[in-house]
């Protein structure tokens, strides 16, 4: 169990940030200890450490809010934020008060919690824990419950496909996208998934058709593009492949994995259309997403990325390979 939290929260932040973390844990605890030598020489061993402690948490709540959303930034912001007030009051200008303080901090943290916890239909929530224990055919059950009560809503629809998408039934997860295209014609996030299923079972014009949608509905989202590529590139439509990815770029990708990915497809894309240059220069940037392919590869070991393994799997070995020299672009022309 402690095996598998520590997992998940490893694939959250991604290689690089766990080691930020580790880093970062090790600097400060080392400090306090070696304060902790003197702490009874001078005055001022104890507010520096309890700067320490703040530097530490001040620290973490960045590395850990830089993978959250905007919005899931704020909340948490607007919950933790009055705390450490309240916990640097206790510690440097009112220790006298510090149990008051402290105490308050900890009551503004849980009732910050309760008042802007996630608004997720309890039905969701019961389908998300069976999803955590691989219990996918129970997790679709639920699903099925709350779509017969609410058959309208395409939400429950394209939760329904995610979980139908781990658990590997692609052909019932076609169909909920579907019908989410059906209810909400106007949604590039339907078609979005329902493109990224239809590459999954290998149709790719299928894919490449709803992948267009998607775009035209969203033609500022940089996952439309992104989509467009990854699927260009299974139809070597290597100049559609170079234009949709740099596009995407262009757009700032914030997560490294994909950065990683559009650089190796870019390569490979580059490298049919005979332009040897270019080629190496995305191998390059390739070189530079080394914490985005580790990422990958700890994604694709978990539980639940059997089908996604089977999709781009090779794609990250090969791009692992490329980026350590193991092959060159040359190589990826058949690919």
């Amino acid at each position: 169990m402690i095996g598998k939290t520590l997992q998940n929260i490893q694939i959250f932040l991604g290689p690089a940030r766990v080691r930020i973390f580790i880093v970062w844990f090790a600097l400060t605890g080392l400090a306090s200890l070696v304060l902790n030598a003197v702490v009874n020489q001078y005055n001022w061993v104890r507010p520096v450490q309890s700067l320490i402690v703040i530097a530490f948490l001040i620290g973490t709540g960045i590395i850990i809010g830089g993978r959250l959303s905007p919005g899931e930034r704020g909340r948490w912001a607007g919950i933790l934020t009055p705390a450490l007030i309240a916990v640097l009051i206790a510690l440097l200008i009112a220790p006298q008060y510090s149990a008051a303080l402290i105490g308050g901090a900890l009551g503004w943290i849980v009732a910050g919690l309760l008042l802007t916890r996630s608004r997720m239909p309890m039905a969701y929530k019961e389908a998300v824990r069976y999803l955590r224990k691989n219990q996918y055919e129970q997790a679709v059950k639920v699903m099925d419950r709350v779509i017969k009560e609410e058959p309208g809503n395409p939400n429950h629809y394209r939760f329904r496909a995610e979980v139908l998408r781990v658990w590997g039934k692609l052909d019932r997860a076609i169909r909920d996208y579907r019908k989410m295209t059906e209810l909400a014609p106007e949604s590039a996030l339907a078609f979005n998934g329902l493109a990224e299923v239809y590459l999954q079972v290998g149709k790719y014009a299928d894919a490449l058709e709803a992948a267009r949608k998607a775009n035209q509905l969203a033609p500022d989202d940089w996952v439309t593009y992104y989509n467009l590529g990854m699927i260009e590139d299974r139809l070597k439509q290597s100049a559609a492949v170079v234009e949709h990815l740099q596009r995407a770029l262009a757009l700032k990708v914030k997560e490294k994995r994909h950065r990683a990915l559009i650089h190796f497809y870019l390569a490979r894309a580059y490298s049919r259309l005979g332009d040897e240059a270019a080629a190496r220069e995305q191998v390059k940037a390739l070189k530079g997403q080394f914490a985005g392919l580790e990422e990958w590869e700890t994604i694709l070991r978990s539980d639940q990325a059997d089908t996604l393994r089977a999709v781009l799997g090779a794609d990250v070995q090969a791009a692992q390979a490329l980026a350590a020299d193991d092959i060159g672009p040359t190589a990826l022309k058949e690919g």
